[in-house]
């Protein structure tokens, strides 16, 4: 079973930057599809930054030219870069995982491996 750990979240103050870390343990050799997500309080869960399993990155629009989803095939690690951030990035961020043998990922969570969440607060 694959396990997932987060780790990078904090506090900083609008306009700095965070790096958020997924350390994953338990897989097997293969591609995955390797996704961020937050939730803010008394929001629902979103998806902020995806690699597919044929390697494009893809961001959600909240979060385009300041957050870069990047990754480390080797160790099974992956990150989120976050730069220039803003009050409403505050949120629990989580990493999620899953192989994939093509090139989208899955739509239900329930396929994912999670981690546990990392908080991120931003203030002003």
């Amino acid at each position: 079973q694959v396990q997932l750990v987060e780790s990078g979240g904090g506090s900083v103050e609008a306009g700095g930057s965070l790096r958020l870390s997924c350390a994953a343990s338990g897989y097997t050799a293969g591609r995955y599809c390797m996704r961020w997500f937050r939730q803010a309080t008394g929001k629902e869960r979103e998806e902020v930054a995806t690699i597919r399993g044929d390697g494009i990155r893809s961001y959600a629009d909240s979060v385009k030219g300041r957050f870069t989803i990047s990754e480390d095939y080797s160790k099974m690690f992956f990150y989120l870069q976050m730069n220039a951030l803003k009050t409403e990035d505050t949120a629990i961020y989580y990493c999620a995982s899953v192989r994939v043998y093509g090139t989208l990922c899955p739509s239900p969570l329930n396929a994912y491996s999670w981690g546990q969440g990392t908080q991120v607060i931003v203030s002003s």
